[in-house]
Order: structure tokens, then C-alpha cells, then sequence
């Protein structure tokens, strides 16, 4: 697809000499397939069920294309997650490339179009700094590439003669900020044929790729304990470093190297922007800054995942006490928010709700903020969606999202599907509730002013109820304080 602008100051003249140099004495390519990607055995049944939904419309899935972060440099390549879905492809493929769905009588036939190695006679494999071999390395034949996926394949550039068949329908799945090249095939394929812009058409395509992702299939459910582990291996390892970090000054910017350092050894990267916020910043729910130091006394809220090569993440949050022992006020709001979160983790069964969960937690909440004398009116009137909500100062967010290959996956679902939805077994969904109380705020007592506190944990809902993926990590504060112990040799 698009190829980023050349700059006349940056190209390189090549010799007919060195053109006829360069692509001699090279060890040939082998000949030996690579084995099916993981999730091959379970893209083929996704791509099914999508398939049962739009019988006789053909689908286009784009990857994204390569995005510029500063002049003539590409930020790091993540797929869109829909296409990764479909495809089992992860960690940095495949850039431009496009799957579609086309119609037949009995479902779809699925073909991947993407670029594929060129020749070492061509000019791409030496000259090109964004596909080259010379530049980024060796890519895949058709071939690998069927080997991978297990899909049919074809070169990228026999994009536009497939979008011009005449397919009746056509929906795209509109990627941000990429692809424009694929919705202007699709825009002029479907003027061609005399079709109106089908801009609701796409939605319903968007809508139905995320919900694809409310269940999991048992690879997807492994893939998040697996993320959960190593992102476990990552907040020990920030443990260890808090000594460190406290030595050297701007404490929260070393939390997040450390446990940025372990998520791109043990996986793509982090899933999201590390949260590492002490003192008062943990009561900014999305401080990424992550600029302040951190000072004995005080907690550090870290909320972050390791995303696999997968892109399946974990979203995981602990409090802990920056030298290892809670003071008493901090203590006290650290019990009542993990009170919150078992009542949460305790309503998220199948059969229930999406809302229960949250609605049990800011139960827990309500009750000890009406306790603590920190509520203007009894915990049932903030309750009341209609007249109170007042709790909601101290603990502003959802105490749920589904979870996956986003860390807010399937966000464009349906909201009767998402947040009145029925939780089913397969579900993943995080429970994190909080207490956020600034030091700027009159209204609680000056004792629990700067003192923010979130506990999260991943959850997969079971027949029975669910498992948290996440339990390796302690969340009781005298479980907190002994593993931390541990950790720094303070036994």
C-alpha cells in the first residue's frame, strides 16, 4: 500500500555495477515451511461465525498500514486487533496487508493479500527502507505465509482487481488513521457497481468483529493466564527495583522502564501506557506521565500488563507500600477498596450481569464512605441512580471492562450485549475498584488526603463462577506487605 514520501536529500544513487553486484552470492531461501501459528487452530471457526453473519456480503479486514511517528521514522507495528483475530497474525505483521472474506454459495471464501518477499534483483530488497530486506529483514513467500495462517494468499498488489468484482455488497472495517487506500478501492468499487455509501453497513461490521471477542476460545483463555503470569514476574521485578528507584529520583519513570524492560523481553511490550503513580498521582486515574519520585511513607499505584507476541494483555493494578508496611490510614483504605473487589469478584458469575459486578463493589464503597462519616448522605440515597451518586467523587470509574486482545476489548459492542450483557462463561473481564481521595480535597478527613488505592485483577467467568487469572499476586495487606518482604530481603 502507501509507501511513506521520499525525500530527495536522503536517496542514494545505485550503479548499474552494484545493481548487477548485489544480488549475487546470496544462500538460498529455504525450502522448509514454518509451522502453523498457534491460533491457526481456532481463526479458522472465528472467521466462521463472522461468516454466518453477512452471507453474500464480502468482508475486508485491513491489518493498518505503517504510521509515521516523525519525518521519515514509522512508530513501532501493531495490527488492528481484528485482523490479528482473524488471522493469528501478532508482534509486527503484517503491515498493508488485507483479509477478505468473499461471498460464495455456502459462506466465504477467505484469502490473505499481503506483500510478500520480492526478488533480490529488485530494488525493493536493497533500496526500500521500509520493506526492503536490507532494512527490516526477511519476509515472508506466499507460501510461509499459507504455512503460517493456514489462509489462501496473494500479493498485496492484486488488491484493487479482487474489490472490482462485482460482489453485490461489500463491508470494511474502517482502521483509523490507515488504510485510506483500501477505503478509496472500496468507495470507487462500490460507485462503480452504483452503490450508495454504506457507512452503517461498516459499523455493523465493526460491531460484529468486536463482539466476535466477548467469548474466548480455550487458546485465547490460555493466552490470558500466560499474560498474567509474566506480567506477575514484572511487578515482582519492580519490587525489587523500589530501592533503586527511590535512590535515584524520579522513582515512577524507573518503575515503568523496569517493568517496561520485562514486558518487551517476555512479550511484544506493555498492553497499554504503564500507570505508575505515587503519592497523590495515584489519584490522577490515568497518570502516564509517571515523572514524580517516590519517598518512604508513600504508596505507589502501578497498573500495568504485559501484552504477548499474541497481543493478548494482561491489566493488572496493586498498591503497594513504597517501603513495604502500610500506615494505618492507608491501610484502612486499602481494606475497604478490597472489600469492594471481592464483593466484585464474588458477583462475577455466568448467568449475572456485566452491571452486577460493578454494582456490588459500589455497594462496599458507598457503605464505608457512609461509615467514615465522608458521605452527605446515607450509603442507600448515593446509591440511587436517579438522586445520589455521590460516592462516585471518591471512585469515578467502572469497576469492569472485557479484556483480550485490547485492553479494552470489544469496545464497540452493542451496549445491550456489553454493559447489559450477561457475563458467559469464556468472558474475561477485569474487577477494579478504587478509593481516590487528593490532598486538595476538604471534604475527607485530613488524614486520607494523597491516598489513592486501586486493586485490579483479570477474570475468567467458568460454568461454576470464574478464576482469577491474576492471583498470583497478593492482595491482602498483610499478604502485600509479607510478599514484598520477600522480595526485598527484609525477611
Amino acid at each position: 500500500m502507501a509507501d511513506q514520501p521520499k525525500l530527495p536529500n536522503r536517496q542514494t544513487p545505485f550503479s548499474q555495477a552494484f545493481r548487477d553486484f548485489i544480488p549475487q552470492g546470496w544462500a538460498p531461501y529455504s525450502d522448509v515451511l514454518p509451522e502453523p501459528l498457534p491460533a491457526t487452530r481456532f481463526t479458522e471457526a472465528r472467521r466462521l461465525a463472522l461468516s454466518e453473519q453477512f452471507a453474500g456480503d464480502r468482508l475486508v479486514i485491513p491489518a493498518g498500514e505503517l504510521k509515521v511517528r516523525s519525518n521519515d521514522t514509522d512508530f513501532r507495528y501493531r495490527p488492528h486487533s481484528a485482523f490479528a483475530h482473524l488471522t493469528g497474525l501478532g508482534t509486527d505483521r503484517e503491515p498493508g496487508a488485507v483479509l477478505i472474506l468473499e461471498p460464495t454459495d455456502d459462506g466465504h471464501d477467505a484469502t490473505l493479500y499481503f506483500r510478500p518477499r520480492s526478488p533480490r534483483t529488485d530494488p525493493e530488497f536493497y533500496a526500500d527502507a521500509r520493506y526492503g530486506e536490507m532494512w527490516v529483514g526477511q519476509r515472508d513467500s506466499l507460501a510461509e505465509m499459507e504455512a503460517l495462517t493456514g489462509l489462501a494468499c496473494a500479493p498485496v498488489s492484486r488488491l484493487s482487481d479482487a474489490l472490482a468484482k462485482n460482489a453485490g455488497s461489500t463491508r470494511v472495517l474502517v482502521v483509523a488513521d490507515a488504510d485510506e487506500q483500501v477505503t478509496d478501492l472500496v468507495s470507487s468499487q462500490r460507485a462503480t457497481l452504483g452503490l450508495a455509501a454504506e457507512a452503517s453497513a461498516d459499523e455493523l461490521l465493526a460491531v460484529a468483529l468486536s463482539e466476535l471477542r466477548l467469548t474466548k476460545d480455550a487458546f485465547e483463555a490460555e493466552q490470558m493466564r500466560v499474560a498474567c503470569d509474566v506480567t506477575a514476574d514484572g511487578f515482582e521485578a519492580v519490587v525489587r527495583a523500589l530501592p533503586e528507584a527511590i535512590r535515584r529520583g524520579r522513582g515512577e519513570r524507573w518503575v515503568e522502564g523496569v517493568f517496561g524492560l520485562h514486558a518487551r523481553h517476555a512479550g511484544n511490550a506493555v498492553g497499554y501506557d504503564t500507570i505508575a503513580a505515587s503519592g497523590d498521582h495515584a489519584n490522577t486515574l490515568h497518570w502516564i506521565t509517571n515523572d514524580g519520585d517516590l519517598a518512604p511513607g508513600d504508596l505507589l499505584l502501578l497498573d500495568a500488563g504485559v501484552e504477548l507476541d499474541s497481543l493478548y494483555t494482561a491489566d493488572i493494578t496493586r498498591t503497594l507500600p513504597v517501603t513495604g508496611r502500610f500506615t494505618p490510614a492507608q491501610r484502612k483504605v486499602y481494606e475497604a477498596v478490597l472489600a469492594a473487589q471481592e464483593a466484585g469478584i464474588a458477583a462475577a458469575r455466568p448467568g449475572a450481569r456485566f452491571a452486577d459486578v460493578h454494582a456490588a463493589a459500589t455497594r462496599v464503597i458507598a457503605e464505608r464512605l457512609a461509615d467514615w462519616g465522608v458521605l452527605p448522605v446515607t450509603a442507600e440515597q448515593s446509591l440511587d441512580p436517579e438522586t445520589g451518586g455521590h460516592h462516585r467523587r471518591w471512585m469515578v470509574h467502572g469497576t469492569s471492562h472485557h479484556l483480550g486482545i485490547d485492553v479494552h476489548d470489544c469496545a464497540q459492542a452493542r451496549q445491550q450485549n456489553y454493559r447489559e450483557g450477561i457475563l458467559a462463561p469464556g468472558m474475561v473481564i477485569t474487577v477494579e475498584p478504587g478509593l481516590y481521595f487528593k490532598s486538595t480535597d476538604l471534604l475527607v478527613p485530613e488524614e486520607l488526603r494523597g491516598i489513592g488505592v486501586r486493586i485490579e485483577d483479570d477474570v475468567l467467568i467458568t460454568d461454576g463462577g470464574c478464576e482469577n487469572l491474576s492471583a498470583r499476586l497478593p492482595r491482602t495487606p498483610d499478604e502485600v506487605e509479607n510478599w514484598m518482604a520477600g522480595l526485598l530481603g527484609h525477611n
